[in-house]
């Protein structure tokens, strides 16, 4: 089975757990927290997929970790190093924050844009855009791009939103070729 595929079954089962005991935003915080002393610390993945390392050894190693968060996540990611998936943890937890986005009408996207943009920007192009992906808000991150002149380009999921001058730029010049011959 590929690796995105046993992400989703394991974030899924996390999500029913979370959702029956009404966890679902703390289990996405703490899910969170995984995923950044992860992503910052990138020789802990190298300590628990070295070979000469005891399972036991690794096993307690993620217990005083991650000694704080929940006995549930605490499981997961003992579940996930047992059975040599460990390197599915950030799969995992982007899985679970769509699942927890799904129910909550919420959909992560991309801003490109010149400068970074201010805090009532960023809510207006939530409520212009939100309606026009079926969802009640963005949850919005902006990337800084000086190579679009102005304006912005946006992304949710697989579609994209291009409202910049350098694509603008980009079209007009094709059309003019288009014209030429």
């Amino acid at each position: 089975m590929s690796q995105p595929a046993v992400a989703k079954r394991y974030a899924l089962a996390l999500f029913q757990l979370a959702t029956e005991k009404q966890m679902i935003d703390e289990m996405q915080d703490q899910l969170q927290i995984v995923e950044e002393v992860f992503a910052k610390t990138p020789e802990l993945m190298d300590v628990l997929t070295h070979p000469k390392i005891t399972i036991e050894r690794k096993k307690q190693f993620v217990s005083e970790a991650f000694a704080e968060l929940s006995p549930t996540v605490q499981h997961t990611v003992l579940l996930l190093l047992e059975r040599h998936r460990i390197q599915i943890v950030s799969q995992m937890v982007q899985e679970y924050r769509f699942l927890a986005n799904e129910v909550r009408g919420v959909a992560d996207a991309t801003v490109y844009s010149v400068k970074p943009l201010s805090a009532d920007e960023k809510r207006a192009i939530s409520q212009s855009f939100a309606s026009k992906v079926g969802k009640h808000t963005l949850n919005i991150s902006n990337v800084v791009d000086k190579s679009l002149i102005g304006g912005v380009k946006l992304r949710i999921g697989n579609r994209i939103y291009d409202g910049s001058i350098s694509s603008k730029l980009e079209t007009i010049h094709r059309g003019l070729l288009a014209h030429r011959s």
